[in-house]
């Protein structure tokens, strides 16, 4: 009867092993292709890209949230500030760093008054709310203009905003405060 056993639990299990293959393979296609850049809750809605306002450019995406948050836009280099009431209380542009997180929404971790940024540019009111591959992602304003571009080959995190946007957001993004981030 052993032989019998040992038989029907080998097929068992060989069928258990393909269907896991199977399976692995199906989700390994629908994996995106920058699945490891970054830790975040994703949400399917901030997963997907939020829908614009053709005609008023500066409106709130949609897909991007309730209540009080920041809305980061990879693909518009834009933030939002948004109130409890979902009102946005100011819009603007920023200039990102070479490392993006990926999209979902993230809780601001730390905060510093004044720092040196990893391209070695004096800032300012720096917002963390993020880390990709050992690499701090945060927003922050340069106390003044850098006497070089950067360089390409440093990998930096920082979400370059005016000094004026840059003091805006210390006020609003308090350590705990969501950032959407959004396509």
């Amino acid at each position: 009867m052993a032989n019998g056993s040992s038989g029907f639990v080998f097929g068992l299990t060989t069928a258990a092993l393909v269907t896991v293959g199977v399976l692995g393979y199906q989700a390994s296609a629908t994996v995106p292709a920058n699945l490891g850049k970054a830790h975040a809750s994703a949400s399917p809605a901030a997963a997907v890209k939020a829908p614009r306002d053709k005609r008023n450019p500066t409106a709130l995406p949609g897909n991007s949230g309730t209540g009080e948050r920041v809305v980061y836009s990879l693909d518009d280099d834009r933030v939002w500030l948004v109130d409890a009431r979902n009102k946005v209380t100011r819009t603007f542009e920023v200039t990102p760093g070479s490392v993006d997180p990926l999209p979902g929404t993230y809780p601001v971790t730390s905060r510093s008054n004044t720092i040196t940024g990893t391209d070695g540019t004096p800032i300012e009111h720096v917002v963390r709310f993020a880390n990709v591959d050992g690499v701090a992602v945060g927003f922050s304003a340069a106390v003044k203009e850098p006497k070089s571009a950067p360089d390409p080959g440093v990998r930096t995190g920082g979400v370059r905003e005016s000094r004026a946007d840059g003091d805006a957001m210390w006020e609003f993004a308090t350590i705990g405060a969501n950032v959407v981030v959004i396509r």
